[in-house]
């Protein structure tokens, strides 16, 4: 499976483990995300409309080169091909609108044989310091529920199934004490807003697994190998049955 992220610094958190994931579920891909920076969908079709060669072409978590958008979709034969708004806008609707399906029809012009995908992403940690979260009233709980209401209605308006990044992450805060950060358990956030290297990239791309292949995560045997970092074999699997639970659920 060739997979294709039109995305930013959270397509590039999903994908970091996602090569190792799957290979150690039995399934080859090749994996690439566009990375630039706080990328939103305007700030793709934008680069877009102006043929700018603007990303970081990154293979398997790391960047390669940089590339247009239009040399990307040339570039393989692509199987998968996924969507995501920036986390400032990811909860209003409005900042979608008219650039994903603008970008849509773009993108599945040229690449006609793709499955598309929008990638939901996830809510800022609770104790995030930040002016961008003050529009989501300083609130997790708030900025889940608006972003899952936006992702849900661009995801109608292309007809393409979410990856619930996010609601993997929001239902291991809420539901397990091991990521119960407001009570002493560990944070999936590393800086407030991305993914911790270890255990929330591991959650993101588990979950990218098992919505793609349609898997289950106790077949992944690959764990995160971090210099300095120990992982918690019974955090990985508090992990696999998050994951399993909420792709179940849908």
């Amino acid at each position: 499976m060739k997979i294709l992220s039109i995305g930013n610094s959270f397509s590039q958190d999903a994908h970091k483990w996602l090569y190792d994931v799957c290979k150690s579920a039995g399934k080859e891909i090749y994996n690439a995300n566009l990375y630039y920076g706080g990328c939103s969908l305007y700030g793709h079709w934008n680069f877009y409309a102006n043929n700018q060669a603007e990303y970081d072409y990154e293979i398997k978590g790391e960047a390669v080169r940089k590339i247009s958008l239009v040399e990307a979709l040339a570039e393989q034969e692509w199987d998968v091909i996924t969507y995501q708004q920036s986390s400032p806008n990811c909860g209003k609707y409005e900042t979608y609108q008219p650039f994903l399906n603008d970008l849509h029809k773009v993108v599945s012009k040229a690449c006609p044989n793709a499955k598309f995908y929008i990638h939901k992403t996830w809510a800022y940690e609770k104790d995030f310091v930040n002016e961008i979260f003050e529009n989501y009233s300083n609130n997790q709980k708030y900025m889940y529920e608006c972003l899952s209401e936006a992702y849900d209605k661009a995801a109608k308006d292309i007809n393409a199934p979410i990856i619930p990044s996010g609601d993997v992450i929001q239902y291991l805060r809420d539901n397990t004490p091991e990521f119960d950060y407001k009570n002493g358990g560990l944070s999936l956030n590393r800086d407030g807003f991305h993914l911790t290297l270890d255990y929330g990239r591991y959650a993101a791309s588990l979950t990218w697994y098992c919505k793609l292949f349609d898997g289950d995560a106790r077949d992944v045997s690959f764990v995160p190998n971090l210099e300095g970092v120990t992982v918690d074999k019974k955090i990985i699997d508090v992990i696999k049955n998050a994951v399993n639970t909420v792709i179940e659920g849908e």
